[in-house]
C-alpha cells in the first residue's frame, strides 16, 4: 500500500499508528511541502487536492486522514475495538474524531503555522481557540479513561498524534490535568506510539531550523 505522507504533520502520524497497530506494511513516499512537492502533477493526477496524508491501497485512492484511519481499520482489523461496530459506541467515537478535525487540530494549524511558515506574530484570538479546544477535550475526559469511553480507540490515536503536537511546540498543559492524565496513559499504551515519536524529532528539528531563520 502506497502512502504518501509528511512525518511533521500529526495527521499523517496518525494513519503510521493505525498501520502498526493493524500489522500493515507501507510504502512510504514522503512528500516535502515546504518544496512544494504535493503540487507536483504526479501527485495532483492521483490526489487534486493535494493533501497529504492520501494512499493508494490496491488501486483504491483515499485521502483525508480520519477516513483513512477507519477504512484501514474496517478493511484490515482483526475486530472492532478500535472502532466499535455499536452504533453509538461508534458514533462517540466518529464525534471525536470530527471534533479533532474541525475543533482541535484547526485551531493547532490555525495558530501556529502562520508563525512557523509566515513569521507571523503570535495571534491571541487565535489562541483563544486553542484554549477553548483543550478546554472541551478536557471536559470530555472528566471521569474517562479514554478520548470516547472506556476503552483504547481510534479517536485516541487521532487525538494523540495532535496533542504530541502540542508539546513540540512548548504549549503547557498543566492546567488541563484530564488530558495531561490520560496523554500519560495514551502515550504507553498506544499501538504505534514510537512511530508518532520519530515523527515528534522531525518536527521538532524543523521548528527549530525554522526558529533560526527567524
Amino acid at each position: 500500500m502506497d502512502f504518501y505522507y509528511s512525518p511533521l504533520a500529526a495527521t499523517c502520524r496518525s494513519i503510521l499508528m493505525i498501520g502498526k497497530a493493524l500489522g500493515l506494511e507501507f510504502n512510504k513516499i514522503e512528500i516535502n511541502v515546504a518544496k512544494e512537492e504535493h503540487l507536483k502533477p504526479e501527485f495532483a493526477k492521483l490526489n487534486p487536492e493535494h493533501a497529504l496524508p492520501t494512499i493508494v491501497d490496491n488501486g483504491f485512492v483515499l485521502w483525508e486522514s480520519r477516513a483513512i484511519l477507519t477504512y484501514l481499520i474496517e478493511k484490515y482489523g482483526k475486530d472492532d475495538s478500535l472502532y466499535p461496530k455499536d452504533p453509538q459506541k461508534r458514533a462517540i467515537v466518529n464525534q471525536r474524531l470530527f471534533f479533532d478535525m474541525g475543533t482541535l487540530y484547526k485551531a493547532l494549524g490555525d495558530y501556529y503555522t502562520p508563525q512557523l511558515q509566515k513569521k507571523a506574530p503570535a495571534d491571541p484570538e487565535l489562541f483563544k481557540k486553542v484554549e477553548e479546544a483543550l478546554g472541551f477535550l478536557n471536559a470530555f475526559l472528566e471521569g474517562q479513561k479514554y478520548v470516547a469511553g472506556d476503552s483504547f480507540t481510534v479517536a485516541d490515536t487521532a487525538i494523540l498524534a495532535t496533542i504530541s503536537s502540542f508539546t513540540i511546540v512548548k504549549l503547557d498543559l498543566t492546567k488541563y490535568a484530564n488530558i495531561v492524565r490520560w496523554y500519560d496513559n495514551c502515550s504507553k499504551v498506544a499501538p504505534g506510539w514510537e512511530e508518532n515519536e520519530k515523527g515528534l524529532a522531525a518536527l521538532k528539528g524543523f521548528i527549530e531550523a525554522m526558529q533560526k531563520k527567524a
